[in-house]
């Protein structure tokens, strides 16, 4: 049978979370706020059009360098070669950020790593190409294929440093993707999205993410700049055990950068908070058991829930456990059995794995035989 409306009672300073993005307005084009340990999202506008990311497609080169620095193929000592080609077209003479490389040097990745993060240098991303790939455009393929890995729906990639080009295109949704992944995958090399200045060949020059300077707890990540593009931030912050993660573009000057990233991120701290509502191996019901050892099993959580909350709603959360009863014997541990199902105002049902809490075996042939028995002359019980 199956058993529908058990209702699990949720208690303390729960409160439904309702993501309104009418709450909140922001003159930024592009912009989402994402909370970094459940996911979601606190705050969105366009988040899912193309659009040109200008340098925070660098993003996507750190991303993949950081991800052979921690499979061991590459190491922060290790060097690279610059040709005169990423000089040439990664170089001051064009215009755009530069780490000042010059033709020939040979420079530490970990140097590498800095004046892309802290420089945006140009130079620094097109050596990181050629040196893993071969080329830039060989890179361009590989950005391509990590992004479909990392199932980033809405980007494309046809060069490893956001200057200009058709098919140079990521939304907001995917830059916070992305950046979620690097925080969480790179914890011993995150730190370089927090240093604010860098000298190379004797030029100093500092990170140019504005909420290093005026927000505290802020760590990262990337600016970006083109005609296009806009001013565009993205941007990460800690406060307490929270994390958020913020992505914008098409802001019309730097200072609009500067103060529109610093209200979103206030406003996602002030305005919501992280509740644990069922901890992983939180008893929720029992069912029985159908030729067993034993005559039922409990059902747990199979992980913990964690969601965000609007502070300024107080309904409690719904949870119904559903399952089908009895349970044919054996039943292995952490075998799921049904799913709990939890109802937030303003958001689609959550439903998570309710599994078994221990091992039951299934009785012998005489056993089976004294069930069936008992079945028919007591009924089911």
């Amino acid at each position: 049978m199956k058993l529908n409306g058990l209702s699990v009672a949720v208690f303390g300073c729960m409160m439904a979370c309702v993501i309104q993005a009418q709450a909140y307005e922001t003159s930024a084009r592009n912009a989402i706020l994402m909370d970094f340990d459940t996911g979601e999202y606190l705050f969105e506008k366009n988040i899912t059009e193309s659009v040109p990311p200008a340098s925070m497609s660098k993003l996507m080169t750190v991303y993949i360098l950081m991800s052979k620095i921690k499979d061991g193929s590459i190491k922060l000592d290790d060097t690279f070669s610059v040709s005169e080609n990423a000089w040439r077209k990664g170089g001051a003479a064009t215009g755009g950020s530069t780490m000042f490389l010059s033709i020939g040097d040979n420079v530490t990745v970990e140097n590498i790593i800095k004046g892309i993060v802290i420089q945006s240098g140009n130079d620094a991303c097109i050596v990181v190409a050629e040196n893993i790939s071969g080329s830039e455009e060989d890179f361009a393929i590989l950005m391509n294929k990590t992004a479909k890995n990392l199932g980033l729906k809405n980007s494309s990639f046809a060069n490893s440093t956001g200057l200009p080009h058709p098919d140079q295109k990521m939304s907001m949704e995917d830059l916070a993707i992305l950046s979620r992944h690097i925080i969480k995958e790179f914890p011993d090399l995150y730190h370089y999205f927090s240093e604010k200045e860098f000298t190379y060949n004797n030029i100093k020059q500092g990170n140019r993410n504005p909420l290093l300077y005026s927000m505290k707890g802020a760590d990262g990540l990337k600016t970006g700049h083109t005609e296009e593009a806009g001013f565009c931030l993205a941007a990460s912050a800690t406060k307490g055990n929270r994390r958020l993660i913020e992505v914008m573009s098409g802001m019309s000057s730097n200072k609009e950068r500067s103060e529109e990233s610093e209200r979103m991120m206030s406003w996602g701290f002030r305005e919501f908070n992280n509740y644990k509502i069922f901890s992983k191996g939180q008893k929720i019901a029992t069912a029985n058991v159908w030729y067993g050892t034993e005559k039922s099993v409990d059902l747990t959580v199979a992980e913990d829930v964690l969601k965000t909350v609007h502070l300024s709603k107080t309904e409690k959360i719904k949870a119904t456990a559903e399952f089908d009863q009895p349970i044919n014997a054996p039943v292995q541990a952490g075998q799921k059995i049904g799913t709990l199902k939890i109802e937030i105002d303003g958001q689609n049902p959550l439903e998570i794995p309710l599994v078994a809490d221990k091992n039951v075996s299934k009785v012998g042939l005489l056993g089976r035989l004294w069930f069936n028995v008992k079945y028919f002359v007591f009924g089911a019980k």
